[in-house]
């Protein structure tokens, strides 16, 4: 019995080892697939600024404190045993040597690039007051800091990948906030008060009312960021003058639009963060109002210190609601953000614990993985309506059904033909001619690359009977209402036509009361005003320099007018002079030919400068050259305008004498 039952328990235990076996490897397979679907990691990287000694200050002659070893490492004396040091090792290190363009060039202009793919950056100045975070961050006239520098960098960058020719569209919008005492402070807009932050559907930290300025230039970037800066609150403390007494925060957007299909947009954001710095209020002496700002900060750093240790330890809740910082950088830290932590310490040894504690601040969020990808989506495109048959949105069952007896008979040899050539399959889309011709041809690709994939299910467009169904009544109730709107056009224009009809109708059978006029009284028709175009006077000038030119500007046309009197029994006509505008034939083909060449030669903005033409129409005149050649005639713009004769004459007046003297005329 004894022999049995320990059989059976080991019976057991090997299934039992079998099923959580099988249930590991499922779990493995499942996040393998998992992992191959997330974005890339990328890791938080650290830089470690090391500022010289300030003069004037107490020990100024002793040695520092810290050490640099290379460009990644340094050491620091261990406050423990004298006799040993803390080394610490980072993505980079920058004595008190290094300038404010080696700290921009080798940790922060490398990650501008990806605000072009749609990515987010963040670039953070951590370290005590009095440090130097300010000045790493915004620097001075003659040595600008981070901000100053990625700016100028970044709207280069926008300049030369939005230009014309190129496939995206980019435009730069700056904010500028601060948070003190736990509230959010729109700097650009002083008037508002304090602003709240939210989460939109797809995890993305937005702030509502928060100001956006658009710029283009870096003298608009300093037009708005330098009224913001004044706004900032800071106060004098015993270890600094200008102490920052709030966590400044400078959002960059750049929105990119797509200017071909699909259209998509793309938006990228580059976080720009000077933090406050933790304060001993032993050693700054804050009392007051002085001491609760310093309490909020270091709460707000405290929140932070934190969330890095949640992230590093994987905790299932990660406390970024604490703190309205930390809520601001959800993104950045633990988030989709190329992130970048610039820690500042001083080499004083009064200054010894503070540097030790954001030396082992940074060396943790050293370890803090991000997932950065590509904020992208598409724009609806509005497309023409696509007209489907019947046989080509019913399956081949429901098709079958649909034939009549004849094309059934004829259609059942048609299977036999197809299979004999079944290596020349045709795809149904191609059937679709009425379609976009690029929506048919990305469409087509997607189609061979399911086909190239091995793909055995049914085509593209072969759908469930339910959805094919709602489909055909979708398209039969779009027709009908394309049909009612055609009646109704064709109603209204009845109308108009009827309506012109009775006006010219009322105007010929309306005959005005003449009053017989007074006796031995002349009654004379009154004449019309002399009208003269003035001409520009390069042209003039022109016109009169050369021997054989022969100017036709105004025209003296002799014109009669009736004159009645009671004792002639037939009106009197007199002579009387009036000016008409006429333009010579020279004139008139140099400027046809100067509108031709600029048709055919001329980019979108050259062809915005004539007038009735705007940027709609610039870019289809454009396109429609690409696609047909080069324009034979000026008359040739009614097939891609559609406009009528005397709308050319009148495009053609409007333009011949300003091309013919030289000048370019506006957008009408």
């Amino acid at each position: 019995l004894s022999a049995d039952k320990s059989t059976e328990s080991k019976r057991k235990v090997t299934c039992l080892l079998k099923l959580v076996s099988a249930v590991g490897a499922g779990r493995c397979r499942l996040s393998k697939i998992g992992a191959s679907r997330r974005p890339p990691p990328a890791r938080v990287r650290v830089a470690v600024r090391l500022r010289p000694f300030v003069d004037g200050t107490a020990g100024a002659s002793d040695p520092p404190c810290v050490r640099g070893m290379d460009s990644c490492s340094l050491e620091i004396a261990n406050w423990r045993n004298h006799q040993e040091t803390l080394k610490y090792q980072f993505d980079a290190f920058y004595g008190e040597r290094s300038t404010q363009q080696d700290i921009y060039a080798g940790s922060v202009q490398p990650i501008l690039r990806h605000l072009l793919e749609g990515q987010n950056a963040s670039v953070l100045a951590y370290g005590p007051t009095g440090a130097g975070k300010t000045h790493t961050m915004l620097g001075s006239p003659e040595q600008p800091g981070v901000i100053p520098r990625a700016l100028m960098d970044l709207l280069q960058l926008t300049r030369e990948e939005g230009a014309e020719g190129r496939p995206w569209a980019l435009s730069v919008t700056m904010s500028y906030l601060e948070i003190y005492q736990e509230k959010v402070l729109d700097l650009l807009d002083s008037t508002s008060g304090d602003l709240v932050i939210r989460e939109d559907c797809r995890g993305n930290i937005l702030i509502p009312g928060l100001t956006q300025k658009p710029i283009t230039s870096f003298a608009d970037f300093e037009r708005h960021f330098l009224p913001a800066s004044r706004n900032r609150t800071v106060g004098a403390t015993r270890l600094n003058q200008r102490s920052s007494r709030s966590h400044a925060v400078l959002l960059v957007k750049v929105d990119q639009r797509e200017r071909l299909a699909p259209f998509r947009q793309r938006e990228g954001k580059l976080y720009l963060i000077d933090l406050a710095g933790s304060e001993d209020n032993r050693r700054t002496g804050n009392k007051g109002l002085r001491l609760k700002e310093s309490g909020a900060i270091n709460a707000s750093l405290f929140v932070l210190g934190k969330v890095v240790d949640a992230l590093n330890q994987g905790l299932p809740r990660v406390p970024y609601r604490d703190s309205k910082l930390t809520r601001l950088l959800q993104d950045s830290l633990g988030g989709s953000a190329h992130s970048i932590l610039i820690a500042n310490i001083a080499p004083e040894r009064h200054f010894y614990l503070d540097t030790v504690s954001a030396l082992n601040f940074a060396a943790r969020t050293k370890e803090v993985i991000n997932r950065p990808f590509t904020n992208e989506s598409l724009q609806p495109h509005v497309l023409g309506p696509v007209k489907l048959s019947q046989k080509e949105l019913l399956g081949p069952p429901e098709a079958k059904k649909a034939r009549g007896p004849e094309e059934e008979e004829i259609g059942s040899a048609e299977p036999m033909a197809a299979s004999a050539s079944a290596s020349q399959k045709l795809s149904p889309l191609q059937k679709l001619s009425s379609m976009d011709p690029a929506m048919l041809e990305r469409l087509l690709s997607l189609d061979r690359l399911l086909a190239s994939q091995g793909s055995q299910g049914a085509p593209l467009l072969s759908t469930p009977k339910r959805e094919r169904m709602v489909l055909m009544k979708t398209v039969e109730e779009k027709d009908l209402e394309i049909e009612r709107l055609k009646m109704k056009q064709k109603e209204l224009e009845a109308k108009v036509l009827a309506q012109k009809a009775e006006d010219s109708k009322e105007k010929e059978n309306h005959c005005p009361t003449i009053l017989r006029p007074l006796l031995h009284r002349t009654v004379t028709v009154a004449k019309p005003l002399k009208k003269a175009v003035v001409m520009p006077l390069q042209l003039i000038q022109e016109q009169a320099a050369s021997p054989n030119a022969e100017i036709h500007i105004l025209k003296n046309k002799g014109r009669k007018r009736k004159v009645e009197s009671l004792d002639a029994p037939e009106p009197e006509e007199k002579a009387e002079d009036c000016w008409e505008l006429q333009i010579s034939p020279e004139l008139l083909a140099h400027g046809r030919q100067k509108i031709l060449d600029l048709l055919n030669e001329g980019s979108a903005r050259d062809l915005r400068s004539l007038q009735r033409i705007g940027p709609k129409k610039a870019q289809l005149i454009v396109g429609w050259r690409e696609l047909h050649g080069p324009f034979s005639q000026v008359e040739d713009l009614e097939r891609v305008e559609g406009i009528t004769g005397k709308q050319m004459e009148s495009f053609l007046k409007a333009n011949i004498l300003g091309l013919a003297a030289g000048q370019r005329c506006g957008p009408s």
